[in-house]
């Protein structure tokens, strides 16, 4: 019979073996207790919901909060008069300041002015006498973007053709809102291109938007590439100072530029273009093109005791 053998443990050993296994179920108790924090990533739903909802007008409680900004202040309108600190100018006067003192501070020689101004500007440019060109105030392109872009159910992604954006009094509220490049307009006066290239776009940060704004007449539309449908196309006073024909020549030619239903063309104040066909052929001629009228809107100003009337239209044929 083999003899039996004694197992011996010290106390230092049973201390180790007994800190061991409370120090494992200690971090076995912890991993099973964890549980991750709740993700904050936004989904894609919530993306696109996001997007969808973005404001553009002001909001009743945005009007309140103006008022209320004024009342608070206990500000009124005033005088605009000579006052310390403020030598209020006209346009004109403004001009003559410019051309004969040149502004407060400025280089003497021409040359050494040319190594400090990126993009030389012209007076009447900077003095912005081009914003007297559209017989009302030049805020009313904020009520225009505002009424196109909701209509439209425009986002950032969306593509936007102006016929005749002139020195982009709507245009520059559509390229500041819109993703780069996806700005397009086709312009025929060349002065309004000089005051949106060289005072409108620098002059309020937007340079880097690269909207394409093409010199053009006859309602061609080449040079804007293709492979993309637009998701708006309107024309704000423009049709009223061309020939009917050229109207549907140009209407011709954009329906298949236009996304299919969900698409937008706006044409404001009038469209004696189809109109003076009569209804029954007006209708029958925006058929044949795959357009069909959708009616008409009425939209108020923001600012000034006005409204606009637009006549909207979309592309039913795919």
């Amino acid at each position: 019979m083999a003899p039996s053998r004694t197992i011996v443990i010290t106390v230092p050993t049973l201390i180790l073996s007994v800190a061991g296994a409370v120090i494992f179920l200690i971090f076995l108790m912890s991993s099973l207790s964890y549980s991750p924090p709740p993700c904050s990533c936004p989904t894609r739903s919530t993306v696109q919901t996001t997007t969808q909802q973005q404001q553009i007008s002001p909001t009743p409680e945005d009007i309140q909060w103006v008022k209320s900004q004024i009342e608070v202040n206990g500000l009124h309108m005033q005088d605009n008069v000579l006052r310390k600190g403020i030598n209020p100018r006209t346009r004109a006067q403004q001009l003559q300041d410019l051309i004969q003192y040149k502004g407060i501070s400025h280089y003497e020689e021409e040359e050494e002015a040319k190594n400090h101004t990126s993009l030389p500007c012209p007076n009447e440019l900077l003095v912005e006498e081009h914003h007297s060109n559209y017989g009302e105030p030049w805020a009313g392109g904020r009520d225009v973007f505002e009424f196109l872009a909701e209509s439209s159910k425009l986002t950032p992604e969306s593509r936007v053709l102006e016929i005749g954006c002139g020195t982009l009094r709507v245009g520059l509220h559509f390229i500041s809102y819109l993703n780069p490049e996806h700005f397009h307009c086709l312009e025929r006066d060349e002065l309004s291109l000089m005051a949106a290239f060289r005072y409108e776009l620098p002059s309020h940060g937007l340079l880097q938007k690269r909207p394409l704004i093409v010199k053009g007449e006859d309602m061609d539309f080449g040079r804007f590439g293709s492979g993309f449908d637009y998701d708006l196309i309107y024309a704000s006073a423009v049709f009223l100072h061309m020939p009917d024909k050229l109207v549907w020549v140009g209407l011709e030619r954009l329906v298949g530029r236009l996304k299919p239903l969900d698409g937008r063309i706006f044409v404001s104040h009038n469209v004696k273009f189809c109109s003076r066909l009569g209804s029954d052929e007006c209708s029958k001629r925006l058929k044949s093109l795959g357009l069909e009228y959708m009616g008409k809107h009425t939209h108020d100003s923001l600012l000034f005791n006005h409204y606009e009337i637009w006549f909207e239209f979309r592309r039913f044929k795919v």
